[in-house]
């Protein structure tokens, strides 16, 4: 099966709230099944969510042919996980993926979309940050070329929970540069 490399992909609006609630579930649903645990859990996020997100930021749905496969966040600022910064980076979030629908690779693809639109937005560095202990998550990030340039303890997370993450950045090639 080739890689998804002609995937669509636009801008989500409120009118997909619920398609973004039911594709993170469904991601998390499919953690709990492999064993994955502390990441993720069906009904964390609410609609409420991705609504604060779309008015202060980005998310993208992408799709193959008619279904919707995938989609992300993008931030173009993260204080709680990186301290307030200069505005020279995107910050990414909530990479998901449909598993019953989407191809192999599709992840990797929505990755590149998403450092193509930091790009284009004149930022020279995609920012993420990767749960600490998620070792298979972190190999994965800099397997596509992202570095581990620190750590934040205690991260808030939904219903209060406190946790580590990774933070990692890769330069990406700004626009017009």
């Amino acid at each position: 099966m080739s890689e998804p490399n002609d995937l669509d992909f636009r801008r989500a609006d409120a009118a997909d709230l619920g398609f973004l609630v039911e594709l993170r579930d469904g991601a998390a649903r499919w953690m709990a099944e492999r064993g994955i645990t502390g990441q993720w859990q069906p009904g964390e996020l609410g609609e409420d969510h991705f609504r604060r997100v779309l008015g202060h930021g980005e998310i993208w749905i992408a799709r193959d042919g008619s279904r919707a496969v995938g989609a992300w966040e993008l931030w173009w600022s993260d204080e709680a996980a990186w301290g307030a910064r200069p505005p020279v980076a995107g910050y990414v979030h909530r990479l998901m993926v449909d598993r019953r629908t989407a191809r192999p690779g599709t992840g990797s693809a929505l990755l590149r979309a998403a450092e193509e639109r930091v790009a284009r937005a004149g930022r020279e560095l995609v920012r993420l940050d990767c749960l600490a202990d998620n070792e298979r998550l972190n190999s994965y990030y800099l397997r596509a070329g992202y570095r581990a340039v620190g750590t934040m303890e205690g991260k808030p997370q939904p219903g209060g929970v406190r946790k580590s993450y990774t933070l990692m950045e890769k330069r990406v090639l700004p626009e017009g540069s």
